[in-house]
């Protein structure tokens, strides 16, 4: 993980120092970013995980604004005074029933337990980890300007952060630096899909199914109809739009007519207009489910974010930065259980590829998955990278990512990211006229007429979505 002769002789001697500071401190954060993934903690659940990121700040230095946006996981660290404004994202939430030991097969630790196989405890613990590095830079310096966390829950479809925008907690930031873990190290300018998700529930009358059936009105054909209806409908929408549901309530024995059942939709474009209006379109083919089987439906929003809107400017300071720092390094242990991970799953990516950067990009139209940082870009300029926390070819949300995420080679990726990162906020501390540059990329790109409107509404966030 050390750097090149040649890296290094870019660097100022305090920024060298912020380096070597962060490989000092290596152990610490890996003990908290190990805490973390044993908590393993679910959406708007992660007391402990949170309680342990504020504490590492305060103890720290920077003061800490907890429970905000109506959320008691979620807050904002901050460090410093004036301009420029850069936060850091750290999120920190985990997914359900992921379960998995860090050993490179599958072995669940405790069956239905939840698992980070998307990496928060290194998002969170790596974000914080430069938030305090860039804290002693300023210190050092004694250059002006705020360094500040943002503690950001339930991620994993909860859209923690589009609360924290909607109460006008990123208005005066004038750069926003997140990263996430994954297979690579990649600081390309990209999009992603725009997402609005609900939990459509249907009313009907229970009865036994043989000797009264004519008195049963079912919740289940209910959640059926619209379900054919909604699949038809896929014949119908844009070649990039994704639909994706689950039944999470269906009945409770044959021989009764389910008087209640329940579905969970994701509707996803890159474009977050078009999601709301496919969003509408299942509506509609909800209510005429409803009406169809007599049954009567009531629907719930759970969460709903933006696209990411890139910004080129501070992605190419970040990219630049990140060659940098490098890539990871595995020792022969590691290299033992990456190479026993990658038995596991087809793929033609190879070890050494953790040790490269890729090469940089900028896509403006989003594909893959989505995330709430998409509201945040919308309203300040807003970069951001993965760093090679999981073996070379391992995918987000698998059990592969569990297990690397709870070794060295996670904790490896993670002060990558942690030294990006903080050299990029160094790099805005002491060029702040870049964020004049970033903002009106930004007021360009999001258009005159823009007007910022969530699309998960005027809801509460909903803090039992998990329970």
């Amino acid at each position: 993980m050390a750097l090149s002769g040649l890296a290094q002789s870019k660097l100022s001697k305090a920024e060298k120092a912020v380096l070597a500071g962060l490989d000092a401190q290596y152990e610490q954060y890996a003990d908290i970013a190990h805490q973390i993934w044993n908590y393993a903690e679910l959406g708007y659940q992660e007391e402990q995980s949170s309680q342990l990121l504020q504490k590492t700040l305060t103890d720290a230095g920077f003061s800490v604004d907890a429970g905000v946006a109506g959320i008691p996981t979620a807050f904002v660290a901050t460090y410093g005074s004036g301009e420029p404004v850069v936060g850091l994202l750290a999120e920190f939430d985990a997914l359900p029933g992921m379960s998995q030991a860090a050993v490179p097969e599958r072995q669940i630790k405790e069956e239905g337990q939840s698992g980070h196989a998307c990496g928060h405890h290194l998002f969170g613990t790596g974000s914080v980890a430069a938030a305090i590095a860039v804290k002693g830079w300023l210190e050092e310096t004694k250059t002006a300007g705020t360094i500040r966390l943002y503690g950001t829950p339930a991620e994993e479809g909860g859209a923690g952060k589009v609360y924290m925008v909607r109460e006008g907690l990123f208005d005066d930031v004038d750069a926003v630096l997140h990263w996430h873990p994954g297979s690579q190290n990649s600081a390309s300018a990209r999009s992603s899909l725009a997402n609005k998700s609900a939990k459509f529930r249907f009313y009907g009358n229970s009865a036994h199914a043989a000797a009264a059936p004519d008195k049963g009105r079912s919740g289940l054909d209910g959640i059926e109809a619209m379900n054919m209806m909604v699949n038809m409908m896929r014949e119908h929408v844009t070649a990039e739009s994704r639909i994706h549901y689950v039944i999470t309530k269906g009945g409770d024995a044959p021989n009764i007519v389910p008087g209640f059942a329940e579905s969970f939709y994701y509707v996803r474009h890159p474009e977050m207009q078009e999601v709301r209006d496919m969003f509408e379109r299942v509506v509609k083919a909800a209510e005429g489910a409803a009406l169809g089987t007599g049954t009567r439906m009531e629907y719930e929003v759970i969460h709903g974010i933006y696209n990411v809107l890139p910004n080129e400017t501070l992605s190419e300071i970040m990219y630049q930065n990140l060659q940098t720092v490098g890539g990871v390094s595995y020792d022969e242990e590691e290299k033992a259980f990456a190479e026993q991970i990658q038995q596991t799953y087809d793929s033609d990516a190879t070890l050494a590829s953790a040790n490269q950067v890729q090469p940089y990009t900028v896509s403006n139209r989003g594909t893959g998955g989505s995330t709430d940082v998409g509201d945040v870009s919308w309203m300040a300029p807003t970069a951001g990278m993965s760093s090679a926390t999981w073996v070379p070819g391992t995918y987000a949300h698998s059990w592969q990512a569990v297990a690397a995420g709870g070794t060295s080679i996670g904790h490896k990726g993670m002060i990558v990211a942690s030294k990006t990162l903080s050299l990029t906020a160094i790099d805005i501390f002491q060029q702040p006229e870049v964020t004049k540059i970033a903002r009106e990329e930004l007021m360009q790109k999001r258009g005159d007429d823009f007007a910022y409107n969530s699309l998960l509404g005027d809801r509460e966030p909903p803090l039992d979505y998990r329970k």
